[in-house]
């Protein structure tokens, strides 16, 4: 019992720290997947569509990463760790609504 909290301790000091950082993402994963999704269109121009959204909000995270509450960068940077297509357009998105809720 006594190294289950140890590990929760140390897992919650891990998400801490990561959020005083924009997360690295990998946004090819996640653009592909949105090709796969696009009917009608041909591969690339979804693609390239996501690519240049995913960069846009980076530039947005990071100029604007410390005006969000660490709390909710810690939040929203976890949501974006439950599965393998982490989106730096989901992250922000988080980010501003848990800024307008406050």
């Amino acid at each position: 019992m006594p190294l289950s909290i140890s590990l929760i301790v140390l897992s919650s000091q891990l998400v801490v720290a990561a959020a005083d950082t924009v997360p690295k993402f990998d946004i090819g994963r996640s653009c592909k997947a949105v090709a796969s999704a696009a009917a009608g269109m041909s591969e690339d121009q979804p693609v390239k569509r996501c690519v240049s959204d995913e960069q846009d909000a980076l530039q947005q995270l990071e100029s604007q990463w410390s005006t969000f509450t660490s709390s909710s960068r810690a939040s929203c940077a976890g949501m974006e760790n439950v599965d393998d297509t982490r989106s730096y357009v989901s992250l922000l998105t988080c980010l501003q609504f848990a800024k307008q809720a406050k």
